[in-house]
């Protein structure tokens, strides 16, 4: 594997997080832009790692990407908040990343996705995300977009509901997908750094219906199986009301993940941990919690 300085922005967010670890587990040459220094020196980056700089401001950028051959992305925001939009973030905060890019001659940019993307544009957080990704495309670099199906950390959902005692689904709940854990997903995003892909889907390596993650989920808590299967309609009932009586702040993240829900988002499988065990993990922790 030919040496390769590697910065990372977007690095104290959930996937961020693991991508710092296996930089750090392949003795990696590599930065981290952060607003906030304490959260890398926990991971254990040294000083000159950390770079302290606000992707929304361009100004604070100006020459930290210079000598670096790999920009790393994760920069994005799930649930809007100090007022910022998916445009802000999604979009331009990334977009000011790549202009000091080019002006830094960094030769590869890696921005993280979503499945999808292209026929989704219609939901705020994807219009501003593939905006971005056909900047990225036209840049005149070179590039790789990769496209996760969705994180363990987004199925905690179906794991609070199991806690109370029972899953609500909308429609069948016989929809498959293949999310991925953030230590998976990691090792295919360092990867990439070295390879000639211009796009990459991925998924975990268990395919199952959303009520087989919901069995699952009752399962960790040792509950029994309760699931309640809600009309489609009000899905879209409810998406239309949010967009119709709330902001966008609010209605996003909801609209993103109701439309998601009611859809296949089936990847190449790829990685070794399994949401059973993530379950259990996530259980044992709340249940010490207590």
């Amino acid at each position: 594997m030919n040496t390769r300085r590697i910065i990372v922005a977007g690095s104290t967010g959930y996937l961020g997080t693991h991508i710092i670890k296996e930089l750090q587990f392949r003795n990696a040459d590599f930065e981290a832009i952060t607003r906030n220094e304490i959260k890398l020196q926990v991971l254990g980056l040294k000083p000159q790692q950390i770079i302290t700089a606000e992707v929304t401001q361009p100004a604070t950028l100006n020459g930290v990407l210079q000598g670096a051959d790999v920009l790393i992305s994760t920069v994005g925001i799930t649930r809007q908040k100090d007022g910022a939009t998916y445009m802000d973030v999604d979009y331009q905060a990334n977009m000011n990343l790549l202009i000091e890019a080019k002006k830094a001659g960094i030769k590869k940019f890696i921005y993280i996705s979503a499945i999808n993307g292209e026929q989704m544009q219609h939901l705020k957080i994807m219009a501003a995300k593939e905006k971005f990704v056909n900047a990225l495309k036209n840049w005149g670099g070179d590039y790789c977009i990769i496209r996760p199906n969705g994180f363990f950390s987004d199925m905690k959902d179906f794991l609070e509901m199991a806690r109370k005692g029972r899953v609500y689904l909308f429609g069948n709940g016989e929809f498959k997908l293949n999310p991925i854990h953030g230590a998976d997903l990691a090792k295919v995003v360092v990867d990439a750094a070295y390879s000639n892909q211009k796009e990459i889907e991925v998924g975990g390596p268990d395919i199952l219906t959303q009520n087989e993650i919901a069995k699952l989920a009752l399962k960790a808590w040792k509950n029994p199986v309760k699931i309640t299967h809600i009309p489609n309609y009000l899905r879209k009932l409810l998406i239309g009301s949010l967009k119709t009586f709330t902001s966008q702040k609010t209605y996003g993240p909801y609209e993103f993940f109701l439309t998601m829900m009611a859809q296949d988002n089936i990847a190449p499988r790829y990685g070794i941990h399994r949401i059973e065990s993530f379950f259990e993990k996530e259980v044992d922790q709340l249940s010490k919690m207590n």
